[in-house]
């Protein structure tokens, strides 16, 4: 019969934070042994490393979802989604459902397909703005999007345009 061995990385404490409160302190310390405390994030468990107690489970890893084995790889890779922009009302947030009639595959959809994604498309618009507050804002930063657009001025300007304005709706 083989067991299942783990091994842990000893979290440890400076000698210059050991000034650090007795309840901080506690905290690397068994609860039951008094022994130390080592952290498996493989598992998301904190273990006493002297009697095998588990003090904590299920820890989150606040982490990035990817890994990198190199400092380049490390600068290509982000955190998911879209950044957020203060450009449009909802800052870029919600969902836009495309003008393209053609499905996953590039195929074009059927005249029935057509009016069901018209239906969705009128809908999801409707949705986005919740109320007259919302419909006032979407409409003030298209027109600062065109002015500045007419204008040439570069996403930054738009940007803190679109700030401000968000401010002055606020007061």
């Amino acid at each position: 019969m083989s067991e299942n061995l783990r091994t842990y990385t000893a979290e440890t404490v400076d000698d210059e934070s050991e000034t650090e409160s007795e309840s901080q302190e506690e905290e690397l310390r068994c609860p039951e042994c008094g022994g130390q405390l080592a952290t498996d994030t493989e598992h998301g468990e904190t273990v006493c490393v002297d009697c095998g107690l588990v003090v904590e489970e299920d820890e989150i890893d606040r982490g990035p979802e990817w890994r990198a084995f190199d400092s380049k790889e490390k600068d290509s890779k982000s955190r998911v989604g879209a950044p957020t922009t203060n450009m449009m009302h909802d800052k870029g947030l919600s969902t836009n459902i495309g003008w393209q009639d053609k499905d996953a595959y590039g195929k074009s959809l059927s005249s029935r397909q057509r009016e069901k994604m018209q239906r969705l498309r009128t809908w999801n618009e409707r949705f986005r703005t919740r109320d007259s507050k919302e419909r006032n804002l979407k409409q003030a930063l298209g027109e600062i999007d065109r002015m500045a657009s007419a204008l040439g001025l570069p996403d930054n300007v738009r940007e803190t345009a679109s700030v401000i304005y968000r401010r002055a709706l606020d007061e």
